[in-house]
């Protein structure tokens, strides 16, 4: 069982699928790290990846696919983890992307870095 633990958003998703780097990190570190991302950050990740897709002329369906193989190597979770720290979250990051208030409170509720 991994000892560390670490959040990611769905830019670090989306990047996993549309790139090399991000995907092998994640793989190398896979048994000694935990991921965690909040559901809604991988359902933000689902909604864009597509269109990303599409525009670099690729198979929007095999990158979900792929998006779905990666979701095994990072732990989906809930607002029922991180929501008491919805407020404390908004607050800290402000106006700066303030629809990312469940990554800083995911980091929040299991302590660890983003």
């Amino acid at each position: 069982m991994p000892s560390r633990a670490l959040i990611v958003d769905a830019n670090i998703l989306v990047r996993a699928v549309l790139g090399k780097r991000v995907r092998e990190v994640i793989e190398a570190y896979s048994e000694d790290v935990s991921f965690f991302v909040p559901e809604v950050a991988f359902a933000e990740a689902e909604e864009h990846l597509p269109a990303l897709v599409i525009k670099r002329g690729n198979d929007p369906g095999k990158a979900l696919a792929f998006l779905h193989t990666l979701g095994r190597l990072v732990e989906v979770i809930g607002s029922d983890v991180y929501g008491e720290f919805e407020a404390e979250a908004r607050e800290r990051l402000g106006q700066r992307d303030p629809e990312d208030w469940p990554v800083l409170a995911g980091a929040f509720a299991l302590g660890c870095p983003i």
